[in-house]
């Protein structure tokens, strides 16, 4: 009995040993070779990045891919257009009269494109050259379909905002694009080539950073491109480059190619500039851009040597303009600018993207390199035309993205627009009569007394049926 018991025993140890062995064999424990990470060093010893070289560190995407698309819309444009022609009367060259008078005729265009929600409340982004002068129509992921209206266009960045009356909605948040690495893993999301690849999810990598390219007139526009390999197509434009945290880094606008269709580069609006654009046009129905004052360029070898740079990087300041935010600054000709905060400023690009991230009145610290030193300058940035006081090509002027004329009652609001004035009460044809209990007939009043006011501007007037009327907003 008892030898019965001690050969079971034995056998289970065995079996026991026999498993271990084998599971030792068959799953070897993580090497150095297969999960470490790796820290590259300057000139001075001084750690400058960290990566992660797992060789078992593959990227799973579902997580972000299931998220990130049921935000992302298709964008059905029309666009209406009048065409002038004249028939030709065979008489007339009988008789020789004319022929007859010119026709004209309406012609319609329709395209399609991408949008990306980012509120609930139904604010969409997309690109401007999808939705310019157009009649708008978006379809959810869950093909629920929503006519839209513009809220605000800013050609500049090729950004615009629509809008469609629902709630609830499913959206993207925002990233911190400047946090972008070459060689991060990038989705891009939309509806290439029309409505039956809706919902198409591509995926590259980040291959360039602040990329700038020329537009169809040969002059460039306020851009710092993404560039990335994940496959993008006409019809995509406006749709979303998402990270692997399914958030949103860029808004897909351009490709390069002969037949514009992809070859293998595409590039995305990065998302700090989408964010500031789409907030200002919300808030203002315009964007209030930041001016640093400076003409620039790329930083050649002899520069790098006068200011013993260590490489060719940062932007070299040709000129500064008198009285601009630089100037009072202190920034000065043949400066090397290598920083603003703690953004590393390595190109003009890189200088125009991060200088369109701020606001009229915002405040950094510019970090420029001078025969050698490094000075830190701090800046308060100014406004540029786009901000209040605008006056436009009929004489009326901008003013919280409405259109202002001075009449002999005080001041008219000829367009209410999108911005604050028209989200807090204002209509077209009221006319202005007091500002913060001042009494104003003219624009520049009201402008001057909204520059000192402290938090908010209340407008009292007359509406465009002669009623008393009233509306307030919050000055930022």
């Amino acid at each position: 009995m008892k030898k019965g018991f001690f050969v079971v025993l034995a056998s289970v140890l065995l079996s026991g040993l026999t498993a271990f062995a084998v599971v030792k064999t068959v799953k070897p424990e993580p090497s150095s070779e297969s999960v470490k990470t790796q820290t590259a060093y300057d000139s001075n010893g001084e750690a400058v990045r960290t990566v992660n070289v797992s060789l078992s560190d593959y990227p799973d995407f579902t997580y972000a891919a299931e998220n990130a698309i049921e935000a992302v819309v298709y964008v059905k444009v029309t666009v209406k257009t009048q065409q002038q022609y004249q028939m030709i009367d065979p008489f007339s060259f009988f008789f020789g009269y004319g022929g007859s008078e010119p026709q004209t005729r309406e012609r319609i265009q329709k395209g399609s494109g991408s949008g990306v929600i980012i509120r609930s409340d139904g604010y969409i982004v997309t690109n401007n050259h999808v939705v310019q002068g157009a009649t708008i129509e978006v379809t959810l992921n869950n093909n629920k379909t929503y006519e839209a209206k513009v809220i605000g266009t800013d050609p500049a960045t090729d950004v615009a905002l629509i809008k469609v009356e629902a709630e609830n909605l499913p959206v993207i948040q925002f990233a911190d694009s400047d946090r972008l690495r070459l060689g991060e893993w990038v989705l891009a999301i939309g509806s290439p080539l029309g409505e039956e690849l809706r919902s198409t999810i591509t995926a590259g990598i980040v291959s360039a950073k602040g990329r700038s390219m020329p537009n169809e007139k040969g002059e460039y526009k306020i851009e710092s491109f993404i560039q990335t390999d994940a496959a993008v197509n006409p019809g995509n434009s406006g749709g979303a480059l998402v990270n692997k945290e399914g958030l949103l880094v860029g808004i897909n606008t351009a490709i390069v190619s002969s037949n514009q269709s992809y070859i293998g580069y595409a590039f995305a609006i990065p998302s700090n500039i989408v964010r500031k654009v789409v907030n200002d046009l919300i808030d203002f129905g315009s964007v209030k851009r930041a001016k640093l004052g400076v003409s620039i360029s790329t930083v050649d070898e002899q520069t790098a040597k006068d200011n013993k740079l260590q490489s060719l990087e940062g932007a070299l300041i040709l000129d500064v303009v008198k009285g601009s935010s630089a100037d009072k600054a202190g920034v000065k000709e043949k400066d090397v600018l290598i920083g603003i905060d703690s953004t590393v400023i390595k190109s003009p690009s890189q200088l125009q993207e991060k200088v369109n991230s701020f606001s009229p009145g915002d405040k950094a610290v510019l970090k420029v390199v001078r025969n050698g030193k490094v000075l830190l300058l701090p800046v308060e940035f100014q406004g540029s035309a786009e901000e209040n006081g605008t006056v436009a090509d009929d004489g009326t002027v901008a003013f919280y993205g409405a259109q202002l004329k001075e009449v002999d009652n005080g001041v008219l609001i000829v367009s209410a627009g999108t911005g604050k004035m028209a989200q807090s009460g204002a209509t077209d044809g009221f006319v202005i009569q007091y500002v913060n209990d001042q009494k104003v007939s003219k624009i520049k009043e009201i402008i001057d007394i909204a520059k000192n006011a402290r938090r908010s501007i209340f407008i009292e007037g007359v509406t465009a049926s002669g009623r008393p009327g009233y509306f307030g907003f919050g000055k930022d």
